[in-house]
């Protein structure tokens, strides 16, 4: 493993269970104690967690990191579940839908209904693939270099790819969601893409775990108002919903 990816599954775990202690990590990781607090101090520099005795506890909320889409996946798969349930509500009887990479995206993909015909347009290699197996698809990819850490297609031929389309409802995903900051992401290269889709459909439906609500990454893309609607978890504390309502953002809860 390396440093990088070592730092962020120690963020990851510190905002999972709340702190994270020196002795654990350097036993689960099979790395020395010092390896560790370097590790702690690194991301302690970047604002990420915040030292203590024996370890740390997350630093505000900002998301300067970006975990794999498998690690992702395992996080809050309930409620991302219910999420893409609720996004059924939204899908065109027939037509053309955008699903951008994500792990909720992934699972709203999965339960796309089978009776349906639908030609979905995709930057997720995952997606496509698993979709491309039934009959009553017509998948795209928009093309373009793939992120290993999103497995998301970016970069100037996904961005021509998405400028020649127009669909009916794009479901896309966020970094982070914030009334006062807006739209971020962590990686210059999916900003672009994600600024991109906010255009592409005459419906934009964000989905998004409460855990997206409020945190902010180093890349602004977009404002509230330039999506239709944002499906998240009951998670969510009814004055971040208002807070998001009030900036023009419609709020559902599942």
């Amino acid at each position: 493993m390396y440093a990088e990816e070592r730092q962020q599954l120690i963020v990851l775990r510190a905002h999972e269970a709340g702190r994270v202690k020196v002795a654990e990590l350097a036993d689960d990781l099979g790395v020395a104690t010092e390896t560790i607090r370097r590790d702690l101090a690194v991301l302690e520099s970047q604002g990420l967690l915040q030292r203590v005795h024996g370890g740390a506890i997350p630093a505000g909320r900002m998301v300067a990191f970006e975990p794999e889409v498998t690690a992702r996946a395992q996080t809050m798969a309930d409620e991302k579940r219910r999420i893409a349930k609720a996004a059924l509500a939204e899908l065109p009887d027939g037509g053309v839908i955008f699903i951008e990479a994500g792990s909720t995206a992934a699972v709203f993909a999965e339960l796309l209904p089978l009776d349906r015909e639908l030609t979905v347009v995709t930057n997720s290699l995952p997606i496509a693939l698993a979709l491309a197996r039934h009959p009553t698809r017509t998948v795209l990819t928009v093309g373009g270099r793939v992120r290993r850490l999103s497995m998301a297609e970016v970069d100037d031929w996904a961005l021509r790819g998405i400028a020649g389309a127009r669909v009916d409802v794009a479901f896309v995903g966020t970094n982070g969601v914030s009334a006062r900051y807006g739209l971020t992401t962590p990686d210059t290269a999916e900003a672009a893409v994600k600024r991109a889709l906010l255009g592409v459909g005459s419906r934009t439906i964000l989905l998004a775990d409460h855990s997206k609500v409020g945190a902010v990454s180093l890349c602004r893309y977009g404002e509230p108002r330039e999506l239709d609607l944002l499906i998240t978890d009951s998670g969510l504390p009814a004055e971040a919903a208002q807070e998001l309502e009030a900036a023009g953002l419609a709020v559902m809860t599942a």
